[in-house]
């Protein structure tokens, strides 16, 4: 029983959470250049979250844990994130959102060893699509009224799927990979992950000059509140969530995040920037809830034990 709320609170996180991270970004990203912005949200989170885990008692400095961490932190975080900022430079959001969104389905595509579980559902192939096709709605209005959207997009469009794949790879290596660090928490690797993507952060913004935009004394109360979200509910918790779901969960279940995200923040947007919502995106909201009925239910009682094998 306790470790099914668990798993419906860290569901939560990685759909709730993790979805109003969107509106935050645009915010804080109004005062604090973007890998600034990446590099402080990162570094801090990930200092905090392993001083918790070294006060725990956690064996945080092992070269196997900082190796894999290594590989999962950039791969997983600091590439998807920079692909995306990259990408809006040649094609609108709503095209980004909906390209990210196959994120999921890379995942089901490369994850191999459940190859056999994943694709045996007809309902969890169908779940995945139609998923994918409700984004689309979400967005697809916005694609077509945005007449500069199709110039040079095919350089974004690459760019993006390139990020999705990364993440995607990042996943199934921190799934399969890093567990093999026993002994050591979930929780450690991810502080770890968060500290190697800032370090990468770091070096972009230094070697781009971005940190030069910055002006502390112009930067407003609601961008530094933005950033005090983006580490503690974004990351600390949302973050370390995602990572933990990876150990007891299959990679293609909680992949579905990449659908429920995007209708966050169509939800947040509307309540707190006042955007329109269509007739066509509540079309889109109704498909991904059926599609996310269609794959398996996060909660439902199982032996995670042997799913997982």
């Amino acid at each position: 029983m306790r470790q099914k709320l668990a798993i419906a609170v860290a569901y939560f996180l990685i759909y709730v959470v993790w979805g109003s991270t969107y509106y935050f970004i645009g915010v804080a990203l109004r005062d604090i250049p973007t890998f600034l912005l990446g590099a402080l949200r990162f570094s801090l989170a990930g200092i905090l979250l392993l001083i918790i885990c070294a006060c725990r008692g956690e064996k945080v400095m092992r070269w196997e844990l900082l190796r894999q961490s290594a590989v999962s932190g950039i791969v997983l975080l600091f590439v998807d994130m920079a692909v995306i900022m990259l990408a809006q430079r040649y094609v609108s959001s709503s095209l980004v959102a909906i390209v990210a969104s196959s994120t999921a389905l890379w995942i089901m595509l490369l994850d191999i060893p459940m190859w056999r579980k994943n694709f045996r559902s007809l309902r969890m192939v169908a779940g995945m699509f139609i998923g994918f096709s409700g984004v689309g709605m979400l967005y697809v209005e916005q694609l077509f009224s945005d007449t500069t959207v199709f110039m040079h997009n095919e350089y974004g469009i690459i760019i993006l799927i390139g990020g999705c794949i990364s993440w995607a790879l990042g996943t199934l290596y921190t799934k399969y990979r890093s567990s093999e660090v026993e002994g050591t928490h979930a929780f450690a690797g991810a502080a770890w992950q968060m500290i190697f993507a800032s370090i990468m952060f770091w070096i972009c913004s230094f070697v781009l000059e971005d940190y030069s935009q910055l002006n502390i004394a112009s930067v407003r109360a609601s961008a530094w509140l933005s950033l005090v979200y983006l580490i503690l509910f974004g990351s600390l918790l949302a973050y370390t969530a995602y990572v933990w779901l990876l150990k007891v969960r299959p990679a293609s279940e909680v992949a579905t995040h990449a659908y429920v995200n995007p209708v966050i923040a169509v939800l947040i947007g509307t309540c707190l920037g006042h955007e329109h919502v269509t007739v066509l995106q509540l079309v889109g909201l109704i498909i991904i809830i059926i599609s996310l009925l269609l794959v398996e239910w996060p909660v439902k009682p199982k032996n995670i034990e042997n799913e997982n094998r």
